[in-house]
Formats: C-alpha cells, sequence, structure tokens
C-alpha cells in the first residue's frame, strides 16, 4: 500500500481524481512511482545497496548451508545445566563469558580459547562435536 506523504489538499475533495487531471492519467498501479522492489537498478539503487541488500541477486538455486555458528557464553550454560553433569550443544560456539561453578563437560561444535581454559579449571570438559 502507497504511503501518503502529504496530507490532501480540501480543495480537490469531490472531485474524481485530485490533481492528476483525466481520470486516465492514474488509472492502475503506474501513477504509484516505485513502490516497493521496482526500479531498484536505477533510481532506488543506493537505497537498495545500503539497506536492502538482501532483496538484490535473488535468481537460481543456492543449496542451504549453515555457515555460522549460533553463540552462548558460559554464564548462559552454567543456568541451563543446574544440577546436570553433561551438555550438548550442536551448532554452537562456547563464548568465555561468565564463569562455571560446577564442573560440567560441555560438548559443542565450537569453543573459543578462553572459554576452554575455564572450563578446565573448573575441572570440567570441553569437547568438541562435528
Amino acid at each position: 500500500m502507497v504511503v501518503r506523504k502529504q496530507k490532501r489538499s480540501r480543495k480537490y475533495l469531490g472531485s474524481r481524481r485530485w490533481g492528476v487531471g483525466n481520470i486516465k492519467n492514474a488509472r492502475g498501479k503506474g501513477d504509484r512511482g516505485g513502490v516497493g522492489r521496482a526500479g531498484a537498478r536505477k533510481h532506488k539503487f543506493t537505497y537498495m545497496t545500503s539497506k536492502a541488500r538482501d532483496e538484490m541477486h535473488k535468481h537460481g538455486f543456492h543449496p542451504w548451508k549453515r555457515s555460522r555458528l549460533d553463540e552462548i557464553n558460559l554464564m548462559q550454560v552454567s543456568s541451563m545445566s543446574a544440577g546436570k553433569s553433561e551438555i550438548e550443544l550442536r551448532n554452537y560456539k562456547v563464548l568465555s563469558n561468565g564463569t562455571l561453578s560446577s564442573p560440567i563437560k560441555i560438548r559443542a561444535s565450537k569453543f573459543s580459547k578462553a572459554a576452554m581454559e575455564k572450563i578446565k579449571a573448573a575441572g570440567g570438559e570441553a569437547i568438541i562435536i562435528e
């Protein structure tokens, strides 16, 4: 839907099409001036490249591949593992923010170096899974 930018002038109230002349001048969607993705290569190119990059170049088939791991820190792990001796975190990278209060065996896809050191210092074990 087109967002109206300025208030309608009262002098056009009661006319069939205010401000566009004959009715055939603004008959369909051609009078909306590129609302939406129209004009992505021309007059809206800078907007598309800065704000809506993921809207561009969507042609063809690209197989889905998870390239980025979700992040979790030691503070969240310690709150999740209350009373547990082992926890598994697939597709997660464990970061070192926080501390562990009890020794725990953590199985995750990746660990930061500082997180591994903190886990071993608490008496736990960090196991990397594929």
